[in-house]
């Protein structure tokens, strides 16, 4: 008799089924734009022309020349990607059922986006964030380690409410743990206390950096329920508001955008590439424009 499929095998069974495959299609195999940046050796520097991306700028060889030079890679076959995790009780929220909140979103994503890198001999790593760093898995190759970083994920204990997430220590520590250059996924829904900007911008000199924000429909454009008692889920406070008032609905989505403009601010600064993924998506689409977006984004090499 067949042994029973575990949770993690479960899971990237579905995905490879539902999302995988259909990506295939979609992209034709060809992932080199939604993973460019991945396992890049350095292969030559020159100075810099208009039009040449500004994340390739060599800080410390302009500044010995006072000429601005750019750094060129060799793509290599095989890199590595890390996945830098927020597992914060904000990830729990979702508005549509039990099962589409955003943490499970994540889990997703990236057992997805690591599937994919691993069957192309990517080595892939993950550094999970709760409060603290509570758990670095070092980069390896093969399905197993896809399904070791999935079963983490999924075993991974509800942080109870108690304070507004500080994204810093997680950004640090990719700093400190990555040496080598590779592409990095900082997935979040970037509910957090602020000051997560410098580190961010020194993580994205030195690899590829990709932010993939997780929001819900409902964080953005409150229901007309009438009364109810919201909570915040990172700390816990609660408040009792009338979500029947046009204007309480108003003035709730006014905030929801100017949010929405700040992050994206601190994202350009940082010189990041930053993409959406919503509770309400459907995974193969929200990928499919990721790529989209990445090709615009990024020179050719």
């Amino acid at each position: 008799m067949t042994a029973p499929l575990r949770p993690p095998e479960r899971l990237l069974q579905r995905l490879d089924w539902r999302v995988v495959r259909r990506l295939d299609g979609l992209l034709q195999g060809d992932y080199r734009t939604l993973f460019r940046g991945s396992g890049l050796d350095l292969a030559d520097l020159r100075e810099y022309v208009p039009g040449d991306d500004v994340r390739a700028i060599d800080w410390n060889v302009t500044a010995r020349t006072d000429v601005p030079h750019v750094r060129e890679y060799l793509e290599e076959r095989e890199g590595t990607a890390w996945f830098l995790l927020d597992m914060s009780p904000s990830l729990d929220f979702g508005s549509a059922d039990g099962e589409r909140v955003k943490r499970s979103v994540l889990i997703d994503a990236v057992a997805t986006f690591a599937r994919i890198l691993a069957r192309r001999g990517n080595r892939v790593g993950a550094i999970l964030y709760a409060d603290k760093v509570e758990r670095t898995i070092v980069p390896r190759t093969g399905r197993d380690q896809v399904l070791r970083l999935v079963d983490t994920l999924l075993e991974m204990p509800l942080r109870p409410a108690g304070g507004m997430t500080d994204l810093r220590p997680l950004l640090e520590t990719a700093i400190r743990t990555a040496r080598r250059r590779s592409i990095m996924f900082l997935v979040s829904d970037f509910i957090a206390v602020p000051g997560w900007e410098s580190p961010l911008s020194l993580l994205a000199r030195r690899h590829d950096l990709v932010a993939i924000r997780l929001i819900d429909p409902h964080e953005r454009d409150l229901p007309d329920v009438g009364p109810l008692i919201v909570e915040d889920a990172e700390t816990g406070d609660q408040l009792f508001v009338d979500s029947h008032d046009p204007g309480f609905r108003r003035r709730f989505h006014d905030a929801a955008e100017r949010r929405e403009a700040q992050l994206a601010a601190a994202f350009r600064r940082a010189g990041v590439d930053a993409a959406t993924i919503s509770t309400d998506d459907d995974l193969v689409r929200a990928i499919v424009r990721m790529s989209a977006r990445r090709r615009r984004r990024l020179p050719a090499r």
